[in-house]
């Protein structure tokens, strides 16, 4: 028989090719949105603390404890209940498929396309050309690849191999793995909700989830430059990165760029491989080619970590 986490990460991996995402209304992560408080209160910093220190350890409890219970039962119901829950953590296709549509649209209905942008970027679309918004969907399916998909898949391993060599077991370990998948998600779901600039109560959110996704930018990069067959992209990308105000993103999106020869530009903010052009409709095609193969990678490695 398969070890647990590999049928728990092949089944997540099956699950995202079929369903691609559940509706929002049936959504764990979006139940977890709707209890983050809205209001910042008299001690806003203190208060977005709290939030960071108690709401993703719920989630990682509630997750972890699950996939636990369901062990006792059997362990193949541990492993089944863990593919549910890596896949509701990760996404891939929705990200695919939404960019495609995006960059179909560049081509067929420009205002369309600024439009559909709003799903991928937070950016001010309306004087975007064609070619800024398919930089924009190219830069957003760099960074969702590394917030959606390697950063919950890398800590999942990480920690569910640490603790199946303290002696966890499997059902443990897959529990731990898991339980820190919901925590990596519940980070980054509280930065995207709260860490903006301006907003004191998103101030911790924000350097906590700088934290956690250090090394799955990182780790994305790598997988990027793997996937397009160029490995100095990695080196080129470093003089761009300084312009980028996130620590983490300009990693993927800076080793996109050089690895397909194009321009990414958020207009008066950072140009990354200025020499090059903005990205055509082929371009972007390939960079879904390429980042759905680091996708792939990524689904892989996290499946054959030896714990179970």
């Amino acid at each position: 028989m398969a070890p647990l986490g590999s049928l728990a990460v092949g089944g997540a991996l099956v699950l995202d090719g079929v369903v691609g995402e559940p509706p929002s209304r049936l959504h764990p992560v979006a139940w977890f949105g709707r209890t983050v408080p809205d209001r910042e209160g008299g001690r806003p910093v203190l208060a977005g603390g709290l939030l960071a220190l108690v709401w993703p350890l719920v989630a990682a409890l509630a997750t972890g404890g699950t996939v636990a219970l369901a062990g006792r039962v059997d362990p193949l119901a541990a492993a089944a209940v863990g593919g549910l829950a890596l896949f509701v953590t990760t996404s891939l296709r929705r990200l695919l498929v939404t960019v495609r549509r995006v960059v179909a649209l560049t081509e067929s209905d420009p205002d369309r396309a600024r439009t559909e942008l709003r799903a991928l970027a937070g950016r001010d679309a309306a004087d975007l050309s064609p070619g800024q918004v398919r930089s924009a969907a190219v830069e957003s399916l760099a960074e969702n690849l590394a917030d959606g998909l390697v950063a919950p898949l890398l800590w999942y391993a990480v920690c569910a191999a640490v603790a199946g060599l303290a002696g966890a077991g499997a059902v443990g370990a897959l529990a731990v793995g898991c339980g820190a998948a919901a925590w990596v998600k519940a980070v980054n779901t509280l930065d995207s909700m709260l860490g903006y600039r301006g907003r004191p109560v998103g101030r911790v959110p924000a350097r906590l989830d700088d934290a956690v996704m250090w090394a799955p930018a990182r780790a994305s990069a790598l997988l990027l430059a793997a996937a397009t067959g160029r490995p100095r992209a990695l080196l080129r990308t470093q003089p761009w990165l300084p312009a980028v105000p996130s620590p983490n993103s300009g990693w993927p999106m800076g080793t996109l760029a050089a690895a397909l020869e194009v321009r990414l530009e958020k207009p008066g903010v950072y140009t990354l491989n200025p020499e090059g052009r903005l990205p055509n409709a082929a371009t972007t095609r390939a960079a879904l080619v390429r980042t759905g193969a680091a996708g792939l990678v990524a689904y892989g490695l996290a499946a054959v970590v030896p714990w179970s």
